[in-house]
């Protein structure tokens, strides 16, 4: 299964990611997870110390220019087999974390060639890979009108009960039904049973709702990761329900 995880900023993305990642892995399953955010926060999510962390691929100019090319000419069709191994670190058994990062990230003016390069990786990973796979894709739409994520599965959008982050949500899903990805489901994080959501926003279908973890602001405060959690039986079993679309 390939799945792509969106949403706006600061409302749990990254950390619903790393959930349903660590349940997979630990389900005995193989599990790459694609960084492909400008805060690159996956790594620390799941417990991964900042200088085990791969340098992200935007920032590898050389290797951009190697394979894509700079300039007049740009190969969008570069070789991306070799890279797998050497762009990623295994975090825990079973579980690979790849930090692609995003144009944004990068630093430079024309995002032409890690753009082609980032979309030949992960058209390779979801083609080439017999292993799940996730990509926790930058804070609202701009991954999805670059169209680097179109042949993934499904998306998984997620949101606060808030309208701000609903409205994203909304325009996110909307974005990937132009782009063909058709099946989508949105996660509510952060939400109480009581909130209803509004029958006006075209949203995806609701496949769970996490509710506030105290245990998750305690640890927050001492650590990057959001994984071990006094609450790990009820997150698997808003992740498998989530996994069931």
């Amino acid at each position: 299964m390939k799945l792509a995880v969106a949403g706006k900023g600061g409302v749990g993305k990254t950390t619903i990611c790393a959930w349903l990642a660590d349940y997979l892995a630990r389900m005995g399953e193989d599990v790459w997870l694609v960084d492909a955010d400008t805060a690159l926060s996956l790594g620390p999510a799941l417990g991964l110390d900042e200088d085990k962390t791969p340098v992200p691929l935007v920032q590898q100019k050389a290797l951009i220019q190697e394979r894509v090319g700079t300039g007049g000419f740009i190969n969008m069709n570069p070789k991306v087999d070799d890279l797998i191994a050497r762009l990623s670190v295994e975090v825990r058994e079973r579980l690979h974390l790849l930090v692609m990062g995003t144009i944004a990230g990068a630093g430079s003016g024309c995002g032409c060639a890690p753009n082609a390069l980032l979309k030949a990786l992960l058209v390779h990973l979801v083609f080439q890979s017999s292993q799940h796979l996730l990509v926790d894709l930058e804070a609202g739409v701009e991954h999805l009108g670059r169209g680097t994520i179109t042949k993934v599965d499904g998306l998984i959008v997620v949101s606060e009960p808030s309208l701000r982050a609903l409205n994203t949500a909304a325009q996110i899903s909307a974005l990937a039904t132009d782009l063909g990805l058709k099946k989508q489901v949105l996660v509510l994080n952060r939400a109480g049973n009581d909130f209803s959501l509004p029958e006006t926003k075209p949203l995806p279908g609701l496949a769970a709702r996490f509710p506030s973890f105290s245990s998750l602001e305690n640890k927050q405060q001492i650590s990057p990761s959001v994984l071990d959690l006094p609450e790990r039986d009820a997150i698997d079993g808003l992740c498998k329900k989530i996994l069931q679309f």
